[in-house]
């Protein structure tokens, strides 16, 4: 006995990975997801590859995270993937103070974001 199982929420032909606590602002990464979205997960990880951002290597990992998830747990075809959708979510924000003049102290805020991509196997036409 035991619980069953969750119902898969991914159609057949989806897979995911999700990266927690990337200690990066959301607004920053999700320029970063705005470029891989829609794209052959091959090219995504090229223009990833050549991007000059310091957390591309963070969106990278995760795409090939969720490519490694198609091949290997649902049996899907490497060449055939898009990625179907790449969306930024809020983590939690470390607050530290920074001494200003005349006694007074201001708020730094350190954002930490979270990264889901989902990759799609398209048919043949594609």
């Amino acid at each position: 006995m035991g619980k069953q199982q969750a119902p898969r929420a991914l159609k057949e032909n989806e897979a995911k990975a999700v990266a927690r606590m990337l200690r990066v602002s959301p607004q920053k990464l999700n320029l970063l997801a705005q470029l891989i979205r829609g794209k052959k997960a091959d090219k995504a990880l090229a223009d990833l590859e050549f991007t000059r951002k310091r957390s591309a290597l963070d969106v990278k990992k995760t795409l090939e995270s969720a490519i490694a998830n198609a091949e290997n747990n649902h049996n899907l075809d490497v060449d055939a993937l898009i990625v179907a959708q790449a969306y930024v979510g809020n983590g939690m924000v470390l607050k530290r103070f920074s001494a200003r003049a005349r006694g007074r102290a201001s708020r730094i805020r350190k954002p930490f974001a979270q990264l889901t991509i989902v990759v799609r196997e398209t048919g043949a036409e594609a």
